[in-house]
């Protein structure tokens, strides 16, 4: 049994106090409200069930609470993709057991969220070795609020280029994309061992969700340049029968992508038309810039605003 200690607890509840703060605790413009924003309660995590969905001959999507967990499984051992949070770890380890009985040997961490990495001190104890950006580590190590990561938790291997694992029959190439979501994100593309054409799985960590609209996180040094440089690159790199992951939300091909990019592109058109025109934050948001793709944007009433919002604050250049 993988036994949880207090400061892994501790630190996958401030993680989660800290994601919910950074949906509310900006305003539109992106300043701080008078008052702080309260916590979202964290889940039950007794209550989650790990969901596995094969999607390639040894390729599977694990779904549980936060963010597509992705397995490379085979002779080589177990190769992760993200880790969500630290008291999922038994039930993640025992849905890889269901697909391998070999061992957990690589974790790549897509961003920086406890979502994503929230697992990372259990499985860093059980041996696994976890890689990531330079920035990934550097922001777990000394984050801007909340406690630092233990040692257990940050990655072993750093990495600023492509990164490519030849492991269970395939090429697994880890490309860095620069200040997307954040400034350590990293897209993984899996395909045939030397595959010089289009990947079968990308996986994109959160800067790509297919559902809601984008999210900037500019505290964590994400940019909208990164942003759309992102999707372009996954939109140049996917073929026609690739499936992409997304951080959150369904398996896309790259017509999703392409549409999503296109619609934050509308978005950002229509807001810097508005800012052109001296409209404050609050004016901005009110005029409702997301309106034609609300009803067709899964949790677009939990996002748009939060999107809006980061938009008017690039523009305007605030911090």
């Amino acid at each position: 049994m993988i036994r949880l200690r207090r400061s892994s607890i501790q630190a996958v509840l401030a993680a989660i106090a800290l994601s919910a703060a950074s949906v509310n605790a900006q305003g539109p413009a992106g300043q701080r409200p008078a008052q702080p924003a309260p916590a979202a309660a964290p889940p039950d995590f007794s209550k989650v069930e790990i969901k596995t969905t094969k999607i390639g001959a040894n390729f599977s999507v694990l779904e549980g609470q936060g963010g597509a967990i992705g397995v490379l499984a085979g002779p080589d051992g177990v190769l992760m993709v993200d880790s969500q949070f630290a008291p999922l770890t038994e039930k993640i380890v025992a849905a890889i057991k269901q697909i391998s009985d070999r061992p957990i040997r690589f974790l790549i961490n897509t961003h920086v969220h406890g979502d994503h990495t929230g697992g990372n001190e259990n499985l860093g104890k059980m041996g696994v070795t976890i890689l990531a950006r330079d920035q990934l580590r550097a922001r777990l190590a000394a984050p801007a609020t909340g406690p630092k990561a233990p040692e257990a938790a940050l990655p072993l291997i750093t990495y600023r280029g492509l990164v490519t694992f030849h492991m269970n029959g395939a090429d697994v190439q880890l490309i860095p994309v620069p200040a997307a979501h954040t400034d350590g994100d990293t897209m993984v593309a899996i395909g045939p061992p030397g595959f010089t054409g289009s990947p079968d799985v990308i996986m994109t960590g959160d800067f790509f969700r297919s559902v809601g609209y984008p999210n900037i996180d500019r505290a964590n040094g994400g940019t909208l340049k990164g942003l759309l440089e992102g999707f372009t690159a996954v939109i140049n790199l996917a073929g026609p029968a690739t499936k992409i992951v997304p951080g959150h939300g369904p398996i896309v091909d790259k017509g999703g992508v392409a549409a999503h990019r296109d619609m934050a592109m509308a978005i950002r058109d229509r807001v810097a038309a508005l800012v052109q025109q001296g409209k404050t934050a609050e004016e901005v948001v009110a005029a409702k810039p997301t309106s034609e793709y609300d009803a067709r944007t899964p949790q677009a009433a939990q996002t748009s605003d939060r999107f809006v919002g980061q938009l008017y604050a690039e523009m305007k250049g605030a911090r």
